[in-house]
Parts: structure tokens; sequence; C-alpha cells
């Protein structure tokens, strides 16, 4: 069990959750929440990513991506700590079951969700794995901002209330940056056993002088969100919430424009996992706050 949990990285679930909690404050700010969609939405999300990490640890170790010398937490594979014909068996049945909650979620919002599902579960196999596995042609950083930014802000917003307002784009920018901060510090930790394995991440490609810029700009331009909103689409000034409680973002930010040894990133991915979940919750609570009928003392 302990084994299985370890392969199932529970601390990257927030992650997952994150967008979904914060089109949900947006749809419930505009009297177009659903709770079963949004719910059904959220296991969903939780499925794909323990579905990716499963498959994340079966085809890195399969391409030699993890080796004795990771400075990361332990991956089962590669510690010999499961089979790996289970975890990829495993990943295969999460996928299975995100498919039938799925198909609920098209039943709702149709046409435009079909896709997304099809192609959401199809990433989830091709970021490592597959001919031409993303992670390691560089494009993990554009697959997440994109799936975990804006697809999954647009589609739970779009199950909820079959409308998508463009200020959904810039919510979901948000949530993409920082999520993808999460990706940024894990790949910058790992770049030399990365690149050692062939793994040509984006962190590679850049270097580290790159990579630390790249990580200081999501951020800045997550924290940026909010003031945009206010001015573009007369968000209320509550949104600026997660602003005030960014603190751990911070704290990463620091320790990415300043780390000697990699081993110390594994703290910055802590905070920005962190972050990113404050900064979900507060702007959330920013939407429904800054509803007209409500009055906060």
């Amino acid at each position: 069990m302990e084994a299985w949990i370890l392969a199932i990285r529970p601390r990257t679930l927030p992650a997952a959750a994150a967008p979904v909690v914060v089109a949900t404050g947006m749809a419930a700010a505009r009297d177009v929440m659903a709770p079963l969609p949004a719910l059904a939405a959220l296991v969903a999300a939780l499925l794909i990513q323990i579905a990716t990490n499963l498959a994340n640890d079966y085809y890195d170790f399969l391409k030699g991506g993890d080796s004795e010398d990771r400075v990361g937490p332990t991956r089962v594979v590669q510690a010999g700590l499961l089979p790996a014909q289970s975890v990829i068996r495993a990943a295969l049945g999460v996928l299975g079951l995100t498919s039938v909650i799925g198909l609920y979620l098209v039943w709702v919002g149709g046409l435009p969700i079909l896709i997304v599902g099809v192609l959401s579960l199809l990433c989830a196999l091709a970021y490592t794995g597959g001919p031409f596995p993303l992670a390691y042609r560089g494009l993990g950083d554009l697959f997440v901002f994109v799936f975990f930014g804006l697809v999954a802000v647009g589609g739970t917003y779009w199950v909820q209330a079959r409308d998508f307002p463009p200020d959904l784009l810039l919510a979901g920018s948000a949530m993409g940056a920082l999520i993808t901060g999460i990706l940024v510090v894990n790949n910058l930790r790992d770049r030399e056993t990365d690149e050692r394995a062939g793994k040509r991440t984006l962190a590679v490609r850049l270097g580290e002088t790159g990579t630390r810029v790249q990580y200081l700009v999501l951020v800045l331009a997550a924290l940026a969100v909010p003031l945009i909103g206010i001015w573009l689409f007369g968000w209320s000034p509550w949104t600026l919430l997660p602003i005030g409680g960014a603190r751990p973002l911070l704290s990463a930010t620091a320790t990415v424009l300043t780390f000697h040894d990699p081993r110390e990133l594994n703290l910055a991915l802590g905070n920005t996992a962190r972050g990113v979940t404050w900064y979900a919750a507060l702007l959330a609570v920013g939407f429904v706050l800054g509803r007209p009928d409500i009055v906060v003392l």
C-alpha cells in the first residue's frame, strides 16, 4: 500500500484540483454552479493526474529517465518497489475509470467535452510514453499550461454553465502558469540527470539560468492576473486575495533564484504546490465574495 501511495504521488493532486476550484468559484459567483458536474470534473481531473503519474513512473523507467542518482522522490518502478507491468496496468485501469466519469461529462457538456476528454486521456499516456513523448521533446510545459490551465478551467466551467466567457482564458492562464511552475521546478532539479538520460525537457534546452527566469516569469504572470481581470473584465477587488496569500510562491521563487544544490529545490517544489493551492482557493473565494448580493462587513 505504501508503494502504491508513492506511485500515485498524493502531493501532486492539489494541482489537479486547483483549476476545478477556480472554475467552480467563477460559476458560483455567476449563479451557474452545478454541483454534480463540478464534482465529476474534480474526480476526473484527480484520476487523470493519478494515471499520468503512474504512466510516467513506468515510461521514465523504461526509457532510462529514472536512475539511481535522481535527487527527487522515489520512483517505485526504478526502486523495485512495484513491478513495471503492474504500474502500467494500474494506469490504464485508472484511465478506464476516468472514461466512465467522462461519459457523464460528455452527456452534460456535449461534443467539446468529448474532444477535450479524448485528448486528455491520450496525453496522459503520451506525456512520457508513445512514439513522441511530450516531456522528452521539451513540450511538457506547453502541455501542462494548456491542459491544467486553459482546458481544465474552461472545461469545468462549461459543464456547469454551457458557456465560455472570455475571462475564463485569463483565469485559466493563471492556473496554467502556476501549475507549469511545479513542472519547471521539478525539471530544474532533475536537469542534469534528464540530460544524461536523453530527456530533452525545456529545462535542459533553456539551461539553468533560462529556467530560473522562466519560473520567475510564470509566478509574476499569475500574480498579475487579478489586476488584469479587474482592469479588463471588471473583476471584484476581492480577486486580489491570491496576491495576499503569495508567501509560499515568493519563498519558492527565492529558492529557485538562489539555490546551489538541486536538492534544495525539493523545498521549492513543495512551496510551489502549496502556493497553487492557496492561489486557487483564494481566487475562488474572491469571485464569490465579489458577488453584488454579498455584503462583507
